[in-house]
């Protein structure tokens, strides 16, 4: 039977597929238009599976926070090309994404994909993305999220231009007028595009694990004795060494970025005193440890 450009059209706007795909589908299924939109989703499941053997090292670090500020997510979501990173349509993927993850509070990615997908609950979050795979031609995967929680604190993310890092963090704030302010909230922001420019490990001292201590003194010990130094002031030195870890590795103990002569913590007692604590973060950059798209496996 001959398909209408008018139907043709109709089920584009239904399903965001090619126009190509839409008069093929609607050709099998005989111009019934519920049929053609699962063939597309049949079709789509195929191409999907096809297109998961590609490398997906682009894509977007997002993160959402509720209105309370008491949950927040940070999530990044792969596809294969910056171009498609910069759609609309994937852009709208990954938002309700990483809403889905607020609200359903999955354990893990694969935990993700199996929930009904708020946006639609008649369909699962896999089926969405799959839809997404068919429409965009591109491989796509939720690589990775973190979720925070609170009940005491507040939770504030910052996500640099360009969406390709993102930090997710928890501050609490003994002040419950100062909690409400926007002075409050642009000391956590600081807070936040510290972490991303300065990459801290850890909160404070306290949380460096016994293990990295004695990684770390072994060997700034070798160094110093590999440098021929006196043996009395090897200690001296590598307690020197091991205070200059501490000084990049946490975040309180780092030079603020705003102010480089006094840490982050001499600036948070300036504007503070001791009200504002920062309890945990999380720090995402874009396809980091992934394999460019592209690259042939080694």
């Amino acid at each position: 039977m001959a398909i209408s450009p008018k139907l043709v059209q109709e089920l584009r706007e239904k399903t965001g597929v090619g126009m190509m795909d839409c008069k093929r589908a609607l050709e099998e299924s005989g111009g019934n238009l519920d049929e053609a939109v699962k063939v597309l989703r049949k079709k789509g499941v195929a191409t999907a599976e096809k297109k998961a053997m590609r490398a997906a090292s682009e894509g977007l670090v997002f993160a959402h926070v509720a209105a309370n500020a008491k949950v927040g997510v940070l999530i990044e979501v792969n596809c294969e090309t910056d171009f498609v990173a910069k759609t609309d349509d994937f852009q709208s993927l990954v938002a309700g994404l990483a809403r889905q993850v607020e609200e359903g509070a999955p354990s893990s990615p694969e935990a993700l994909l199996e929930q009904p997908f708020h946006v639609d609950t008649a369909q699962k979050v896999k089926d969405a993305i799959v839809a997404k795979v068919a429409q965009l031609g591109e491989n796509i995967q939720v690589r990775r999220f973190d979720r925070y929680q609170t009940a005491e604190g507040t939770v504030a993310a910052y996500i640099h231009p360009g969406n390709k890092i993102g930090v997710l963090m928890e501050t609490s704030c003994s002040d419950a007028g100062m909690a409400k302010s926007e002075e409050y909230s642009q000391i956590v922001k600081d807070l936040c595009m510290q972490v991303a420019a300065s990459v801290p490990k850890f909160v404070r001292r306290e949380q460096v694990t016994p293990e990295v201590l004695a990684s770390e003194r072994e060997i700034y010990r070798a160094q110093v004795l590999a440098q021929g130094k006196p043996a009395n002031i090897v200690d001296k030195i590598v307690e020197g060494k091991m205070n200059k870890f501490y000084e990049e590795s946490c975040l309180l103990e780092q030079p603020f970025i705003k102010d480089p002569s006094v840490s982050v913590q001499k600036h948070l007692a300036s504007v503070a005193g001791d009200k504002i604590r920062v309890m945990r973060f999380t720090r995402y950059v874009l396809g980091e440890g992934l394999k460019p798209s592209g690259c042939d496996a080694p």
